[in-house]
């Protein structure tokens, strides 16, 4: 073996060694730092993209959730209108019924005649005020209704206007309707009983968008969920793994240091050749 104080080769094979576990020991403690051993494009190209992806993929079911929430409120507030108005048209039913008696009598036929109206206008308040962030879903305003249902925007559920103003198709009696006469009532009767039946399919129609809007708004949370941890399983680092790894790296620097202390010292044996 060659001894020279020029060219240290033990030396440079021993800080070679050191460098090489320096840098994997500065890639743990980055993986242990930020929690994923792959932060970058640098650490894995590939896997790296398609968390990127997938990360636009969450955000977008954010936006999704958001749209199914509000469009499930506008739904919920014009079904819970349509409920109330089922309500007066039952109570306007009593009052036609009651005016429809040929023995009443002039006093008692106005006061009923002055409740049916004020239930009458009652209804058109009602329709007036089911709003929700601006959007009426009964007043004949809205043609209909699109919540978004994908992350892409290419598909939607689509909510149809269920038009409750008076004199409409729904709800047939006339914003002047009156019951102030025997024809009158009978004739009141008659468009009551057909609109509490339209209006119980307009209410079917919304309770089941309703209900469509919840599952889907389920079923998109569950869907974020499961990207977040394909995300998780791509970029996350096993912490517990890298604990052990920076134990050994610690070791194994402790070691190269020592090893590049002993070969630094190796051209010192030329001076005993002198002695």
């Amino acid at each position: 073996m060659t001894i020279s104080v020029n060219t240290n080769t033990g030396a440079l094979i021993a800080l070679q060694n050191l460098n090489v576990t320096n840098r994997e020991l500065e890639g743990v403690q980055t993986r242990i730092s930020t929690g994923y051993k792959v932060a970058n494009a640098k650490d894995n190209g590939g896997a790296f993209a398609i968390a990127q992806k997938l990360r636009g993929d969450v955000g977008a079911y954010n936006a999704v959730g958001d749209s199914l929430s509000r469009v499930q409120s506008i739904v919920d507030v014009a079904s819970a209108a349509g409920t109330a108005i089922s309500d007066l048209l039952v109570e306007l039913k009593e009052k036609a019924l009651a005016a429809s008696d040929t023995s009443l009598d002039s006093t008692s036929r106005t006061a009923l005649n002055e409740d049916f109206k004020a239930l009458r206008d009652q209804i058109a308040s009602i329709v007036t005020n089911a709003t929700f962030n601006g959007v009426n879903l009964i007043n004949n305003s809205t043609a209909s209704l699109r919540a978004l249902a994908s992350a892409d925007g290419t598909q939607v559920l689509t909510i149809l206007d269920e038009n409750l103003s008076l004199g409409g198709t729904v709800v047939t009696i006339a914003a002047t309707e009156a019951i102030n006469t025997v024809t009158k009532a009978a004739a009141a009767l008659t468009k009551i009983n057909a609109s509490i039946t339209n209006l119980g399919s307009s209410l079917a129609r919304l309770g089941t968008k309703s209900k469509a809007l919840d599952i889907h708004a389920t079923f998109v949370s569950k869907l974020q969920d499961a990207t977040i941890a394909g995300i998780g399983n791509l970029v996350d680092a096993d912490l517990a793994k890298e604990s052990a790894r920076l134990q050994a790296l610690q070791v194994k620097q402790q070691l190269g240091v020592q090893a590049l202390s002993i070969a630094n010292q190796a051209p010192s044996i030329v001076l005993s050749f002198f002695q």
